[in-house]
């Protein structure tokens, strides 16, 4: 368990409602976890959009330069590496 100042400690506990730590440290971190898969699952489905296709296929495709359009292009890698 992480150590946090008297103030960090108060906000956990009055944000989460809780009257332990511990708990409310497990619920803020859960939260964001779930939050932030969440928020990449959309980000992936976006990038599979707007390709047409799965991320494996995508990074074969690339490696083959098999993509359509500018597969060298600035848009491309970006998106291969976000």
């Amino acid at each position: 368990m992480p150590r946090f100042s008297p103030e960090v400690g108060a906000h956990l506990l009055k944000a989460t409602r809780s009257q332990d730590l511990d708990a409310a440290f497990e619920t803020v971190f859960s939260e964001y976890l779930s939050l932030k898969i969440d928020s990449l699952e959309r980000s992936i489905q976006r990038k599979e959009e707007k390709w047409g296709m799965e991320f494996s296929t995508f990074k074969r495709r690339l490696a083959e330069d098999d993509l359509p359009g500018e597969a060298d292009s600035y848009r491309v890698e970006q998106d291969f590496w976000e």
